[in-house]
């Protein structure tokens, strides 16, 4: 079973809070999801593996710690995945970028794949999946099943906010996939909205409602 983890930094859960609120417009949510998108990014690549090399300081020389070159892929589910691509690029500048185009039917709640452009040797990556939103799971489990059928083998799921639901469909159908999260919400109302949430994300990142 995968685990869940929830990163709950107090800067993140201040960061948090603001966007929360509906005060908050979208020039403010972008960058504040951008900030804990950013800090997150520490914690999901925390296992990065390292490797000596030899460097030489204006003092001495000395053996340092460089990453090993395992590379990295951030692909995120659009449109909102989007908003959390900048944190973790400014963290990996290296990192190539996927896209997936993935919208919710508003009758089935159930999502429908409208695009899929991936780097070519996605399959020799680590690739993190960046979703704010983590309701259903729908969109999250169909995006991880196209990764696997492109040969993908590690992958991370990260999200801002979950609602139960969601990391549950999500271990059942991917359970060799870790979910990142800043918050696990109370539950998912009736037209599949996590509460208490904090609306639809790709709505106030693009000021379109």
């Amino acid at each position: 079973m995968s685990q869940v983890h929830v990163i709950d930094h107090p800067m993140i859960q201040h960061k948090l809070s603001i966007m929360r609120d509906k005060e908050t417009g979208s020039k403010d949510f972008r960058q504040l999801l951008e900030e804990i998108s950013l800090l997150m990014g520490y914690e999901i690549t925390r296992d990065i593996p390292l490797m000596d090399k030899e460097i030489e300081t204006p003092i001495c020389k000395m053996t340092a710690k460089k990453v090993s070159g395992r590379k990295l892929a951030i692909v995120p589910i659009l449109r909102a995945g989007m908003g959390m691509v900048e944190g973790l690029h400014t963290l990996v500048p290296v990192a190539k970028v996927g896209h997936i185009g993935l919208y919710r039917d508003e009758k089935t709640h159930e999502p429908v794949v409208y695009y899929c452009k991936l780097p070519e040797d996605i399959q020799e990556r680590l690739v993190i999946v960046t979703d704010p939103m983590l309701a259903t799971g729908g969109s999250s489990c169909d995006a991880l099943k196209m990764l696997k059928e492109r040969g993908c083998t590690n992958i991370r799921l990260m999200c801002l906010v979950a609602a139960p639901e969601g990391i549950a469909r999500v271990q059942a159908e991917h359970p060799d996939v870790d979910i990142y999260v800043a918050a696990v919400d109370d539950h998912l109302n009736e037209d599949a909205y996590i509460v208490p949430g904090l609306g639809d994300a790709g709505d106030r990142i693009f000021g379109t409602k």
